[in-house]
């Protein structure tokens, strides 16, 4: 009789903690889901809770192949990025949360088909984790705010030997003396 009366309160109590964990899990979908194009624009704009800023209104800030790289880790082709042959000066952003992440006057030519930088400008914008995708290390960069960019690798010139290879569609160009756009497609 004891343990069936054990038996009886562990189910319970584990029905409880799943019957909590859904309710949750309710609660956070229907805040992901209130936040509208606009409200995420905002927090863009004033560079407040990107963090907030769920999946789903991601897919409808950025286009298609955007939110796959920034989002899905993926890669686009080489040498087809627009922003690979620019030379104008300015400042590089993300293109989903517009974080200040490179300037121009750190890019270099690397012939490998991505827009290369030697440093970044903001080092605090940029967070750097280890990739094992392909079967050896490698080392990511994702925006402070979590979207993906490329990888650095040890490879590029003085005086950092860094060569940080960014996916073109992951940022944005803001030419000297403009200001920054305040959220993505504007």
């Amino acid at each position: 009789m004891k343990r069936s009366g054990l038996a009886l309160i562990f189910v319970i109590a584990a029905s409880l903690v799943a019957s909590l964990a859904l309710s949750l899990g309710r609660d956070q979908a229907s805040v992901e889901h209130a936040m509208t194009v606009d409200d995420a624009r905002q927090l863009i704009a004033k560079q407040q809770q990107l963090d907030t800023i769920s999946k789903a209104t991601w897919k409808q800030l950025l286009s298609k192949q955007q939110y796959d790289i920034l989002w899905r880790s993926k890669t686009e082709r080489a040498f087809t990025g627009e922003l690979l042959k620019n030379h104008q000066s300015g400042v590089y952003v993300t293109a989903g949360c517009r974080l200040p992440v490179f300037h121009s006057s750190h890019k270099f030519k690397s012939g490998t088909g991505w827009p290369s930088f030697w440093e970044a400008l903001n080092k605090d914008n940029i967070i750097l984790k280890d990739d094992w995708f392909l079967g050896y290390k490698r080392t990511e960069i994702l925006s402070s705010c979590g979207e993906h960019l490329g990888h650095v690798f040890n490879d590029g010139p003085a005086p950092t030997g860094l060569r940080y290879c960014i996916n073109s569609v992951a940022l944005s160009f803001v030419a000297e003396n403009a200001s920054l756009p305040t959220s993505p497609a504007e």
